[in-house]
């Protein structure tokens, strides 16, 4: 059976001398692994297609137990990326979730465009890594199924406070009057849960289409990436990596 579809890679892993074997995230089929056949060798027009953060257009043909990649063609290579270690870094780190996270051998058009969306904003250099990251962390958990409850306080019902607790146990909030102490919560801002609520709740184009104090934008990406963490209960070695890179 022969698949076209576009696709973004995720990872490469050389196999032998020339070939290599690709992680890819594709919009029709979700995240599969392909042997691209002759990948490093320097004629051979599918190589930039297969490098990884190459957003290609695939010819694959599914044999009875591995995909095989017989022709790509590059659409957008994020070539930018390369030039700056921590939005590398950053962009190493959203690939990495992206195979966790994301089913293998389902449709992920949401998926692809969320990662492409967050790799465009990172690359053209207009927003910062750490709002692009915690908006990337919260819809990617949002699209798996696992939104978190940021609608209004789980006690009162109230919808805004001076301070608003996230609880990581019970996936909630809690205003200040209702907090009863409880571990493993993160005091919340408003500028911090609004930024929350937009990544989690705004339409797919359209959410990095704010802006947000530093101050609130310290505990948005705290929050984001702790809830992340422990939804997935999972080490990305990619993430310990950039935050060593992180410049601010």
């Amino acid at each position: 059976m022969r698949i076209t579809t576009n696709g973004l890679i995720l990872n490469e892993q050389t196999i032998g001398e020339n070939d290599k074997l690709v992680t890819v995230l594709t919009s029709t089929n979700g995240v599969i692994r392909c042997f691209a056949k002759g990948a490093k060798l320097i004629k051979n027009r599918s190589g930039a297609a297969a490098q990884t953060l190459s957003y290609s257009r695939l010819n694959i043909y599914h044999g009875r137990d591995k995909y095989i990649i017989d022709e790509a063609e590059p659409i957008k290579v994020f070539f930018e990326l390369r030039n700056d270690i921590e939005r590398l870094a950053l962009a190493q780190y959203f690939c990495e979730l992206a195979i966790h996270v994301i089913p293998e051998n389902s449709p992920a058009d949401e998926f692809l465009s969320l990662i492409l969306n967050s790799l465009h904003i990172l690359s053209e250099n207009k927003k910062p890594p750490l709002m692009i990251k915690a908006v990337y962390e919260l819809r990617l958990m949002s699209n798996s199924g696992y939104m978190p409850n940021l609608v209004c306080c789980d006690g009162c019902k109230c919808y805004e406070a001076d301070t608003m607790y996230y609880c990581f146990d019970d996936r909630c909030l809690l205003c200040q009057n209702c907090y009863d102490g409880r571990p493993n919560v993160q005091p919340l801002s408003k500028g911090a849960l609004t930024a929350m609520r937009y990544s989690v709740f705004a339409e797919p184009k359209k959410i990095f289409s704010f802006s947000v104090s530093n101050k609130s934008l310290l505990q948005f990406a705290d929050c984001s990436e702790r809830i992340l963490l422990t939804i997935t209960d999972h080490y990305f070695n990619s993430l310990d990596f950039y935050k060593k890179v992180r410049t601010n």
